[in-house]
């Protein structure tokens, strides 16, 4: 009986997802084999949306060592800001990003971390997170602003406070340089107007 290790069941489940796609991306005639022509075909459709393309690019801007600056705003007024350090890497090169942060919020401590990439076939950029505040994993997608100097995402979320569930919430990173950027995150059903709940700014170390 043939052994495989972890990294081997992987692999051979990730062959076998892309194998699977190929088929029913292209059947052939009933009863015919796949042609060479057809093969190929279907594997330079696999390419377009299995590999980093240009829009894997700006994830760059994230990768480093940043001091945070978190405040809590109700309505126009902001909270003194809580500082913290975040540290965000690639966690598969080129691909996906690994993002965790240590911070106070609200004078208790919190560590965070999110995962982010960008999805070919979603054609959107996508945003997982959890932290010690809570259970819940927030999920998030969505696109850069038209000028390229803000990434917009939209999720939804469960306030366990209010008894709310799938909360419509807009996360927005704007991009001042490449040494600062912040992160603003909007609760949609506050309405128009002082939607913006938390912003963290991070400064590059």
């Amino acid at each position: 009986m043939r052994r495989y290790g972890k990294s081997g069941i992987v692999l051979s489940a990730l062959t076998a997802s892309v194998l699977v796609s190929i088929v029913w991306a292209q059947p052939p005639e009933p009863g015919q084999p796949y042609s060479a022509d057809q093969m190929a075909a279907a594997m330079e459709k696999a390419r377009k949306y299995t590999q980093p393309g240009k829009h894997h690019e700006l994830l760059e801007k994230f990768v480093g060592k940043w001091n945070t600056e978190t405040r809590i705003f109700m309505g126009p007024q902001a909270s003194p800001p809580e500082m913290g350090t975040s540290e965000t890497r690639w966690l598969l090169d080129g691909r996906w990003l690994i993002t965790e942060t240590k911070s106070q919020l609200m004078g208790q401590p919190m560590e965070w971390v999110m995962v982010m990439g960008y999805d070919n076939f979603k054609m959107s950029y996508v945003v997982s997170s959890v932290s010690t505040m809570d259970t819940a994993m927030v999920n998030s997608e969505g696109d850069l602003d038209p000028g390229g100097k803000a990434l917009l995402l939209y999720g939804t979320l469960d306030e366990y406070l209010t008894g709310e569930h799938d909360k419509m919430v807009k996360t927005v990173y704007r991009f001042h340089s490449n040494d600062k950027i912040t992160m603003e995150i909007h609760d949609l059903p506050i309405g128009e107007k002082n939607t913006k709940v938390v912003e963290v700014t991070y400064t590059r170390q």
